[in-house]
This record gives C-alpha cells, structure tokens and sequence, in this order.
C-alpha cells in the first residue's frame, strides 16, 4: 500500500512549553502516582487473556466505568470471532483537523488464575508485580490517566482518539482493519507497548510473518512394509533445515519453526507432519522476498506433497523522517520534564504500530511503563516510570500542532 501524505508536525512557542495549566504537570503530585499504581494493580488482577472474550470484556466494562464522569465519549464495539470487543475513547477540540490516535491493547497471555498463584499482583520496592503490568496494562493505564487530564483541561490543538484492542497479543486478528481505518485519518500514533531497554522509545519494529506448513507422505507398517511408506517427519525435516539456513543476522532476517506435530502410531510410518514458521525482518521488501520464499517449498524427496499457508502478518515499521520528527519532539518534551527520551530501532517484537507506520502516518512505539519479564512469570513494572511516562504522552497530546 503506498504511503499517504501527512502534514509536518510542529511544535507551539517555548512559552506553551512550561504553561503551569499544562497536563504535564498533574502528574507531580505523589498522590496521584499512588492512586494510578491502585488502579495498575486492580487492572492486573482483572486477568484478561486474549482467548477468554468474557474476561476480555469485563476488563473493557471497567475501563469504560473508569471515564463515565469525565469530558470522553465512549464507543463500543463488539468482538467476533469468539474474541472480545473493543473500546473507542473521544475527546478535544472538535475542529475538524486530523487527530492524534492512541493505541492500546488489554488482552494479556497469562490465564486466568496467574495473579493469584504464580505471579500475585503486589509491589516489592519500586517494582510491581503481576501479570500484564508490563505487557501492557500500566502502559494503558498511565496513557489513559494523560488522555483524560489533558481532555480535562482543553490543551489538545487536535481532536483525540484511544483505541483499546481485544486480541494484539494473538496478531490483532479481528482489529487489525479498525486500527488502520483509526489510523489513516491520524496526523500521528502514540503506542503504549512498554517502554524497552531501560526507558526507551521504538522507533522502528521488525515485520512479522506467520506460516503453517503442512507435509504429507504416504504411511505404512513400520515393521512388515516399512519400505512402502515415505516418512512425513523426515520430508519436514529436511524442509526445517532448509528454512533455518534462511536465516540472514546481516539483514536483520529471522526464521524460526516454533511448533511441530506430527505421526499417529510408534510403528506406523508417518503420512503426516506440520510445522510453523514464524519470520521477521526489517523491510517490507525483505517480507516480499522471504515470504515468496516460504509459500514457494516443493518436496526435497519423491512421492511427498507440501503445503504452505499464512503470509505477512504485521509490516515492518521503518523509522522514516516523519518518525524521527516525532520522535525528536519527544526527546523535547523529555529534556522539559528531566526524562532522557533515546530509542531502540529494529526491536524484534511487533506491534498494532506496525499497521499506522506503513501507511505512512508518524508512530511512536514504546511509550508505555518502563519494566521487564513480559509474558513470563517474573513480569514487572517500576512505579517510578508512572509519572515521567504520563508526562510524556500528555506533552505529546498537547504540543502535537
């Protein structure tokens, strides 16, 4: 898809810039740290993972409750697929320029029980423990404390527009068509993904290919008629070998098969293996290039028949130069606030980011709770990042032109 064409982004007068009725400045007061790592801890334990649409919903349904009083129009949107629904925010100026997006999503990979047995919500020193709080509850959290402060007080020059989406951590599956419409009519992104490597922002993510690739031989009796069969474990084996040796760290290129099954019996000669493939690289001509590669396997041995599905499942997100305009107005608001704002280009992992960078829309990833350990169970956020990254993306909300 060719890139649409944004307006620049610039940034008001120095005075706008240390305006005590700037939001930037609710999030000093120790008070209101507090309360927003309360209301981090109580989002965790609502436990929300992706496949459970009722948990899912639930942890909208407070979200939702959470902004009933304040100056936000709320939409909501059912799920489908068997997956939950999602949440539009609205708030600013009605004045018909484009609006800045926020992005969040609240599904989570931790089943239900996670908080009460094998990581429980609670705090050890500056760390905050549970599942999600990373990944990426206190990111959406903090984000959404800027949002309605910054509606709160009218210091947004656009209108503004949060999303929050059901299924990121499963590929955004059912959203994806919703963030990039959100998306196209955006001046510029703001992601919650946690903040990586120590306070980072992402200026640039890795494409994500998935792949199914299913091998089928011919069985028989692995004891009286062994030489009849053609062994579907083998044909994948020589298959995965060649798909590994794709692998290229000079271009940032990565394959790995992830998931493998295959046979029905110890003395049956496999008719059957499937396996996946997962693909990352840094352009979307590497995605092309690669992905044409995968969906082009034949058998490397007769009377064998392979099978390739799946394709690029997020673009990769190029840091182009309305992405570093951004990202260097973040590093302003960062040196007015004592918050050294630095990124970290090409992380692996990818993001709803991936979908509004490649169509040409300015988008800053990164900008949620700083921590580590995300989807394991040594998960954690550090409450000192709350108010500096809540200063952060309320300066964005205001200063955004």
């Amino acid at each position: 898809m060719p890139p649409i064409s944004t307006p620049p982004i610039s940034t008001p007068p120095a005075t706008a810039r240390i305006d005590p009725a700037s939001a930037i400045h609710a999030f000093s007061d120790e008070d209101r740290v507090a309360a927003t790592v309360e209301r981090i801890a109580a989002w965790a334990r609502l436990e929300s993972p992706t496949r459970d649409a009722d948990a899912v919903n639930a942890m909208m349904d407070l979200l939702v409750s959470e902004v009933e009083d304040e100056p936000v129009a709320t939409e909501r949107l059912p799920g489908r697929d068997g997956l939950g629904g999602s949440v539009i925010l609205r708030a600013g100026p009605e004045n018909g320029r484009e609006p800045i997006l926020l992005l969040s999503h609240l599904d989570t990979v931790h089943p239900i029980g996670t908080a009460e047995k094998d990581l429980p919500v609670g705090r050890e020193g500056d760390r905050l423990y549970g599942p999600g709080v990373y990944d990426m509850k206190g990111g959406a959290c903090l984000a959404l404390e800027a949002f309605v402060e910054v509606a709160r007080r009218g210091t947004s020059a656009r209108p503004l527009v949060f999303l929050f989406t059901p299924d990121e951590e499963i590929g955004s599956i059912t959203t994806r068509g919703l963030i990039e419409d959100l998306g196209r009519s955006a001046a510029a992104v703001l992601v919650t993904e946690p903040a990586r490597d120590g306070g980072r922002v992402v200026t640039s993510r890795k494409g994500v290919g998935r792949f199914d690739i299913a091998v089928e031989g011919r069985p028989a009796h692995s004891g009286s008629r062994h030489h009849d069969g053609r062994n579907a474990i083998h044909e994948a084996a020589r298959q995965i070998a060649l798909i590994d040796a794709m692998t290229d760290y000079q271009r940032g290129v990565t394959t790995t098969v992830g998931l493998i099954s295959g046979g029905t019996a110890m003395n049956t000669v496999p008719q059957h293996c499937r396996f996946s493939v997962d693909l990352r690289v840094v352009s979307v001509a590497d995605g092309e290039e690669f992905a044409a590669q995968l969906k082009g396997l034949t058998p490397l041995a007769p009377d064998f028949k392979v099978r390739v599905t799946g394709g690029m499942n997020r673009p990769p997100f190029e840091k182009t130069p309305q992405v570093e305009g951004l990202f260097a107005l973040a590093q302003e608001i960062g040196r007015d606030i004592g918050l050294a704002v630095a990124d970290v280009p090409r992380t692996g992992g990818g993001s709803d980011g991936n979908f509004t960078a490649v169509l040409g829309v300015p988008t800053l990833d990164g900008l949620g709770i700083d921590g580590d350990g995300a989807h394991t169970l040594q998960e954690y956020a550090l409450i000192s990042s709350v108010a500096p990254r809540a200063k952060l993306i309320a300066g964005l909300l205001e200063r955004l032109r």
